[in-house]
């Protein structure tokens, strides 16, 4: 059962982590060397996933051994946890070369984790978003912050430790406010000067060290469209590994004054009726459209419009 009312792409990993196996080395090889456990692939971010009966896609598993075999060594594999009894993990590949015309040869395809979010079960979608955001991690954080020097994974790869001066280094999420100011029945929406023609989104920022929630909403809508907030509502959440965020959706209620765009972050700011916004997240208004479903700025904008 879902513990959520609505839930965004990328949500609803449906794994048992095992967080409490993972410190167990002798247990996680166990696991790895199984004939029984599975890998999903990642090359470049991208993940292995194969047709799925009725259409669609689903990810390509291959057998865990094949995978650690694939790695040589631990830095590349990742213990994803449990489905029902059977150990899942994740195999981090890098490089020019698709694995899928080498060693992976007739097993599945990498494709676009964003192209494909919609395409694959969500139970998928959760999955796959937990192993590319670990692999961004761990791309990013191969030397100790405290020393310099190279880390080593850990915990099956959920931790990583620094031989030289034994610091332990654990994921990170970036918090991350994402908005929909409202003031009666019009909703304020910006855009951004690198994104596609026509494309307005909710305004968003990180939740900055002392702030709550509400606290960075409000800084946001003043910084970026120069409005004061009256109130904040939360909607839902969503984990986005574009490399480790999670969207923290609000709709903010808005006092009175002029909106302005900061030409820092937004290049124009736009009031749009509920009437709008509703054509804004279906077909589209002529020189206005929204987020693709897959971003939880659609699924704010969906659920006022529809209020």
């Amino acid at each position: 059962m879902p513990l959520s009312a609505f839930m965004n792409v990328f949500a609803g990993n449906p794994l048992d982590r095992a967080s409490d196996r993972r410190a167990n080395a002798a247990w996680v090889a166990g696991k790895l060397a199984d004939p029984g456990s599975l890998a999903l692939v990642m090359w470049n971010g991208k993940p292995m996933v194969e047709k799925r009966e009725g259409g669609g896609s689903q990810i390509a598993y291959v057998r865990a051994d094949l995978a650690s075999e694939l790695a040589g060594g631990l830095e590349r594999l990742l213990f994803m946890g449990l489905w029902n009894e059977t150990a899942v993990f994740a195999l981090d590949m890098e490089g020019r070369a698709d694995p899928a015309d080498g060693p992976l040869a007739g097993l599945g395809r990498f494709e676009d984790l964003r192209a494909i979010a919609l395409d694959v079960p969500q139970a998928d979608a959760g999955i796959l978003a937990t192993a590319k955001a670990m692999f961004e991690w761990r791309r990013r954080h191969r030397h100790c912050a405290a020393c310099g020097g190279p880390s080593e994974p850990s915990d099956g790869g959920w931790k990583r430790i620094c031989p030289s001066c034994k610091a332990e280094h654990f994921p990170r999420t970036d918090p991350v406010v994402i908005m929909l100011p409202t003031r009666g029945e019009t909703c304020l929406l910006g855009r951004q000067a690198a994104w596609p023609k026509g494309t307005y989104s909710a305004l968003a920022g990180f939740l900055e060290p002392g702030e709550n929630i509400e606290e960075a909403c409000a800084r946001e809508i003043w910084e970026e469209a120069g409005l004061r907030t009256a109130r904040v509502r939360y909607h839902s959440t969503q984990p986005w590994p574009y490399p480790s965020s999670l969207m923290i959706g609000l709709i903010a209620e808005v006092e009175d004054g002029e909106a302005a765009p900061d030409q820092t972050e937004l290049e124009e700011v736009r009031w749009f009726t509920r009437e709008e916004a509703k054509v804004l997240v279906t077909s589209g208004l002529p020189d206005a459209r929204a987020p693709g479903a897959v971003a939880i700025a659609h699924q704010l904008i969906k659920a006022w419009a529809e209020e």
